[in-house]
């Protein structure tokens, strides 16, 4: 008899409200925000920071790029299994039954009460896409320095290097790598861009690729990036890609497109842009062709996101296939919409699977038919 825990949704153990000692420097709690990051040592991953390399030269070049890039794969699976180890997170994901819906789509059904139940309202109004930063309500500046993983910055010498503590430079806002405690698969974590800058949840030209770099150095097929925008289903309002692993392909990588237009970038290779053919939602893909750089990639699909954005328009990303193809589903302007979304929408938009059931739907779970 499978048993799951139920406990509140949260992504972070600090998003419930303590109290604090009076007589502790800053805050007390080792977190992210200006008090005590600063004075912090934590593990460092510096990336190879060359946004005009041609993307088909990214991964399994050299012996050495190869181990390198393994060695971020590894890190990061090694971190996260030791921060299970730990018991910080909410629910063992592991546990959560699971079933492929029979069709041609081949949708994935999950079970995973732990991160529905008792959900936390909502902080900020849903029919907005853009929406200014509130340091009042719940930030990522709160998360205790335990739920880190890495920090993940740029290199000064375009080579990958890791530290296993290293200081936050003065005036350095850095990127952070914690893990999600209310996981939805396994190896679920987020990406921070620049959190101590407090960034609101949007896309930006220069916050987007470092999202494609992450793709690319944990270079592993099966492991994904995402963005939900304000109004698709992300639930705090502070910057934030989530990122796990699923052994398969997900059912949109496997739906049929097709080609609608071409960009060319920088150097005159072009990006590729396909609409999605016979699949439940509206989506695009786009791909860079041979020779193009991430900068190009990055450029076309930040562009589109911020018309979406100008236009109150909610979406959701996928980043696949280590970065070099972007999945892009627009939804539709949002008016009302249940607190936990709709069985469906979220599965497939949110995370591109059949069903994240949530609380008290297990019996909606349970007539889901097996293959």
């Amino acid at each position: 008899m499978l048993t799951i825990k139920r406990v509140p949704t949260v992504v972070s153990n600090y998003q419930e409200d303590v109290l604090l000692e009076s007589n502790v420097v800053g805050c007390g709690r080792k977190c992210l925000g200006k008090c005590c990051l600063p004075v912090s040592m934590l593990p460092l991953y510096s990336f190879k920071n060359d946004d005009n390399e041609p993307m088909e030269h990214n991964i399994h070049t050299l012996p050495e790029e190869e181990y390198q890039i393994s060695f971020l794969n590894n890190l990061l699976l090694g971190l996260w299994e030791e921060r299970m180890s730990q018991g910080l997170f909410r629910y063992d994901v592991t546990t959560c039954e699971t079933k492929v819906i029979p069709g041609k789509c081949g949708f994935i059904a999950q079970l995973n009460e732990g991160r529905h139940l008792k959900k936390r309202p909502t902080e900020f109004r849903i029919d907005k896409v853009l929406q200014p930063f509130d340091e009042n309500k719940f930030n990522f500046t709160k998360v205790g320095q335990d739920e880190v993983l890495f920090r993940f910055e740029p290199s000064t010498d375009y080579k990958r290097r890791y530290f296993s503590g290293m200081g936050v430079d003065a005036g350095i806002s850095p990127s952070i790598v914690a893990i999600n405690v209310s996981p939805i698969e396994y190896g679920h974590v987020l990406l921070i861009p620049r959190v101590l800058d407090c960034l609101p949840q949007r896309i930006g030209r220069d916050t987007f690729t470092i999202a494609l770099h992450f793709a690319r150095e944990m270079a592993d097929p099966f492991f994904r990036v995402g963005y939900n925008s304000l109004g698709a289903f992300a639930t705090i309002n502070h910057l934030h890609y989530q990122a796990y692993y699923l052994s398969v392909p997900f059912p949109v990588e496997k739906a049929p497109v097709r080609k609608i237009l071409a960009r060319k970038g920088l150097g005159g290779a072009g990006v590729i842009v396909s609409k999605l053919l016979n699949y439940p939602v509206r989506g695009f893909t786009f791909e860079g062709e041979n020779g193009s750089t991430i900068r190009d990639l990055s450029e076309v699909v930040v562009n589109s996101c911020i018309s979406l954005q100008n236009k109150n328009i909610p979406f959701n990303i996928l980043i696949a296939q280590c970065g070099k193809k972007i999945f892009l589903f627009p939804q539709c302007p949002p008016t009302t919409v249940t607190e936990k979304g709709s069985l469906f929408t979220y599965g497939i938009a949110g995370n591109n699977r059949a069903a994240n059931v949530g609380s008290g739907e297990d019996g909606v779970y349970t007539a889901l038919p097996l293959p």
